[in-house]
């Protein structure tokens, strides 16, 4: 049944990826109108989001950046039906990329590790490898459905980008340090690790939550570099790349120091524009589970 469903699907979705710029966020605005007003899909868990990390904000505010939100939440989803047939033309106008020459020196020397946010478009950040020297590899989490994952991984090998799961991703790198490959490695790290697992808690927003920190290990340990991906919604269908460098040497930063200076990057990011963070997601989910020792 997956696969029968993959068939028929498979051709719409390319039908509506070459529609002009128009009537493709025409289709975004109908499928935002089902989602938000007919289905909506998590508008409640939207809204304490909003209301846990944004308290200054007032009511009024809060639904006008939740409404915001789903209108961009479907472009996004519409993008990445879009990189199906976008050229590389096409996604160099769209995605402009404001100072590659910051990972372009230190590539010279090192890998790097590109850690970024569930923000804006994330889906087009492979574009950047069209840039770069060195071996451009992806990070994502495996999708149960085989079909689902396959179309994704296929999406995501867009000029020669080669995608590795989060469990692949330490082999992965160690192994490449070790055969002197030089790879870059995109990854969006600010998901909810288990909390049960995890060794580090900050105030992510203002909310004590577990974090992450796979990306200062790897950094810390081979001595890789660290370089921030922001990225900034110019107007509807398009964005701006920002590379911000966090460490140059991994091994002489403090424990620590790379992820909160994360955790400040992404923080400053969603601050300026929050309509266009992933609110649906539930980020903070295990506030309630601190540990007693936490500082």
């Amino acid at each position: 049944m997956q696969l029968l469903l993959t068939i028929l699907v498979y051709p719409i979705l390319w039908l509506i990826s070459i529609l002009p710029h128009r009537l493709f966020y025409g289709v975004s605005d109908c499928i935002c109108f089902l989602v938000f007003y007919v289905v909506g899909y998590r508008k409640n868990i939207v809204l304490k989001n909003l209301e846990l990390t944004l308290p200054e904000k007032s009511e009024a505010e809060l639904l006008k950046i939740r409404k915001e939100f789903y209108k961009h939440m479907c472009d996004m989803f519409m993008e990445m039906i879009k990189s199906m047939t976008i050229s590389e033309e096409e996604v160099k106008k769209k995605y402009h990329v404001k100072n590659i020459e910051v990972l372009q020196e230190i590539e010279k020397e090192k890998s790097i590790l590109i850690p970024c946010a569930h923000y804006a478009n994330w889906e087009w950040n492979i574009s950047i490898n069209l840039y770069l020297q060195s071996k451009g590899f992806c990070i994502y989490q495996k999708i149960e459905n085989p079909y689902v994952n396959k179309f994704v991984r296929k999406l995501r090998s867009k000029w020669n980008t080669t995608p590795i799961t989060d469990k692949q991703t330490i082999r992965s790198v160690f192994n490449n340090e070790k055969n002197n490959i030089r790879g870059v490695y995109g990854m969006v790290s600010d998901q909810s690790p288990p909390w049960k697992k995890a060794s580090y808690w900050s105030a992510f927003m203002g909310v004590k939550v577990p974090i992450h920190t796979g990306v200062e290990q790897l950094a810390r340990k081979l001595n890789l570099a660290v370089v921030f991906l922001k990225v900034t919604k110019i107007k509807r269908g398009y964005y701006e790349a920002e590379f911000i460098p966090i460490a140059i040497d991994g091994k002489e930063t403090a424990s620590n120091e790379i992820t909160d200076q994360f955790l400040r990057l992404v923080e400053n990011q969603i601050e300026e524009e929050p309509a266009y963070y992933f609110w649906t997601h539930r980020r903070w989910k295990h506030r309630d589970k601190v540990p007693e020792n936490f500082q």
